[in-house]
C-alpha cells in the first residue's frame, strides 16, 4: 500500500517488523527491493527482522531467500517447540495414564471382539468364532493374572510418573546451574520446575550459524564465540560502507531489568554524529544505546538472540554489558516487544531518513464475516495473540508514520494463515490447502511489486524523469 510518492532521492529506511516466520516474508519483499533496484540507505529491524536485517546490510539478501536458505530448512521445523523437558515429562504421563486405562481397553477390546464373535457365528464361520472367543479369553487371563494387574501395572505406573517428575526435576537443576544470574527469585519452586514453556534455542541457533557464514565468508574458520562474531560482525559492515549491498542498521531489544526498549546502531561517520548527539542529550537515552561501533559491538548476538525471545511465552536471553558502559557489566534479561516499531520509526527520524518502508507479516484487522476456527493447542494460541499484537500496534506505527515522513509505504498481506511458531506450514481454511513458510517468502515478493513497487516506484521514477 503506497501512501505517498516515492523518490530516489530521498534517504530510504525499511522497518522489518514481526516475529517468528515474519522474517520469511521479510526475505521476500527485500528481494522484490533487490530486483527494482531500490535504494534502501537504512534497516531497522525488531524481533525476526534482526536477523533479516543483519543478513542483508552485509549483502547477504540473497541467503535469505535463497531455496536452500535457513527459512525451508528442517533445522526451522523444530523452531518454538515446547521445551524438551515438558515434552519428555508429557511422554511419561501419557504412559501412566495409559496404563491406567488399560482394563477399560482390555473391556473395549472385549466387547469388540464378542460382536465380531457374535457376526461370525450368525455367518456360518464357527471356527471364526471360537477363535474369536478364544483370544478374548486369553487377553482376560494375560491382563488379571496375579502377576499383571495386581502388581506389575501398579509398578509400572509410579515407574512411569517418577521418570516425569525426575526429568521435570533435572531441567530445573540444569537451569539453575546453566543461569549466569545468582539474584535470587521469587515465587514458589514449582515456578522453576515448569518455567516457561516454548524452547527459543531454535531459530536463534540457526540464524546466529547463518550470519556466521556470512561473516567467515570463503574461510572455513569454525564457529568462535558470540563475542567474536559480533565484533566480526560490526568490522564487516563498518569497513564496507558506501559499497553496494552494504547499509546502515539500527536494531532494537526490550530490556526487562531495566525496563527500557534498547537500541543498538552500526552507522557511518555522519549519521553516527546524529545518533551520537541524541544519545548526549539526556541520561534516558545514555541508558538506552548500545554503541555497536564500541566496545559494545561484543553484544550484536546477544541482541540478535535476545530478539527472538518472547515475552514470558520464552525464557529471556541475559546478556552482560561491558565494563565500561552504562550498565556497568550487569546481567540483563533481553526479549522482543511487538510495539518497537515505533521506537525504530522514531530513531530514523533522528538520522535523516526522509521516507520509510515498513513491513510485516501481519494481515489488517478483520472485518464482518472474516472470523475464522480457533486454534486449539496453547503454542497455536499464543501465536495468534502475538499476531492480533503485532497487528494493532502496526495501526497505530502507521499513523505516526505517515505524519512525520514525507514518504511512507506499507507491505503487508492481505492475507496470511501462517503464524509466527508455523515453521512447518499450516493448513488454510480459508484456500482449503496447505501453506508452507516457502510460499510466505514468494507472497511477500509478490507483496512488494503488487504493493509498491508497481504502483509507488515506476510512478515516482517516471515523475523524476519527467
Amino acid at each position: 500500500m503506497a501512501d505517498s510518492s516515492y523518490s530516489p532521492r530521498l534517504r530510504t529506511g525499511v522497518v522489518l517488523c514481526g516475529t517468528g516466520t515474519a522474517g520469511a516474508y521479510q526475505a521476500g519483499v527485500l528481494r522484490a527491493l533487490a530486483e527494482a533496484g531500490v535504494k534502501i540507505d537504512v534497516l531497522a529491524a525488531h524481533g525476526a527482522g534482526v536477523f533479516t536485517g543483519l543478513c542483508a546490510a552485509i549483502d547477504g539478501g540473497a541467503r535469505l531467500w535463497d531455496p536452500a536458505g535457513p527459512w525451508t530448512g528442517a533445522r526451522l521445523g523444530r523452531a518454538y517447540r515446547w521445551r524438551g523437558a515438558l515434552r519428555a515429562a508429557a511422554i511419561g504421563l501419557g504412559v501412566a495414564v495409559l496404563l491406567l486405562l488399560s482394563p477399560l481397553l482390555v473391556l473395549l477390546f472385549a466387547s469388540i471382539v464378542y460382536a465380531a464373535s457374535v457376526l461370525a457365528a450368525l455367518g456360518s464361520l464357527p471356527n471364526v468364532s471360537e477363535r474369536l472367543i478364544g483370544l478374548y479369553r486369553l487377553s482376560l487371563e494375560a491382563l488379571f493374572s496375579p502377576p499383571v494387574l495386581p502388581t506389575l501395572m501398579p509398578r509400572a505406573v509410579v515407574l512411569a510418573l517418577v521418570v516425569a517428575a525426575a526429568v521435570i526435576l533435572t531441567a530445573a537443576v540444569r537451569s539453575l546451574a546453566h543461569d549466569p544470574s545468582r539474584r535470587r527469585m521469587r515465587g514458589a519452586f514449582w515456578w522453576r520446575l515448569f518455567g516457561s514453556p516454548i524452547d527459543a534455542e531454535e531459530p536463534a541457533s540457526t540464524f546466529v550459524e547463518t550470519l556466521w557464514q556470512l561473516v567467515r565468508g570463503a574461510s572455513n574458520e569454525p564457529r568462535p564465540s558470540a563475542a567474536e562474531i559480533g565484533r566480526r560482525y560490526v568490522d564487516v559492515l563498518a569497513d564496507n560502507f558506501g559499497q553496494p549491498g552494504f547499509r546502515e542498521l539500527i536494531l532494537a531489544v526490550h530490556d526487562l531489568d531495566a525496563r527500557r526498549d534498547l537500541v543498538g546502531a552500526v552507522l557511518p561517520a555522519g549519521s553516527r554524529g546524529l545518533f551520537e548527539a541524541r544519545r548526549r542529550m539526556s541520561t534516558p537515552r545514555e541508558a538506552e544505546v548500545i554503541d555497536f561501533t564500541g566496545p559494545q559491538r561484543e553484544m550484536v548476538v546477544d541482541v540478535l538472540v535476545g530478539a527472538m525471545r518472547l515475552p514470558v511465552a520464552t525464557a529471556p536471553h541475559g546478556a552482560v554489558f561491558p565494563s565500561d558502559s552504562y550498565w556497568r557489566g550487569e546481567l540483563h534479561r533481553f526479549c522482543d516487544r511487538p510495539e518497537l516499531s515505533a521506537r525504530l520509526l522514531d530513531e530514523l527520524a533522528g538520522i535523516g531518513v526522509e521516507q520509510v518502508i515498513l513491513v510485516t507479516p501481519a494481515a489488517p484487522p478483520a472485518v464482518p464475516h472474516g472470523l475464522r476456527t480457533r486454534p486449539i493447542s496453547l503454542r497455536s494460541r499464543i501465536g495468534e495473540f502475538v499476531r492480533s499484537v503485532e497487528t494493532a500496534s502496526f495501526a497505530d506505527v502507521g499513523l505516526a508514520a505517515g505524519a512525520r515522513f514525507p514518504g511512507f509505504f506499507v507491505v503487508r498481506p492481505d492475507h496470511n494463515p501462517i503464524g509466527p511458531f508455523d515453521f512447518a506450514g499450516v493448513y488454510d481454511e480459508a484456500s482449503d490447502r496447505r501453506r508452507t513458510v516457502a510460499e510466505l517468502i514468494q507472497q511477500g515478493h509478490e507483496d512488494a511489486y503488487r504493493q509498491f513497487i508497481e504502483p509507488a516506484v515506476a510512478s515516482g521514477e517516471r515523475l523524476e524523469e519527467i
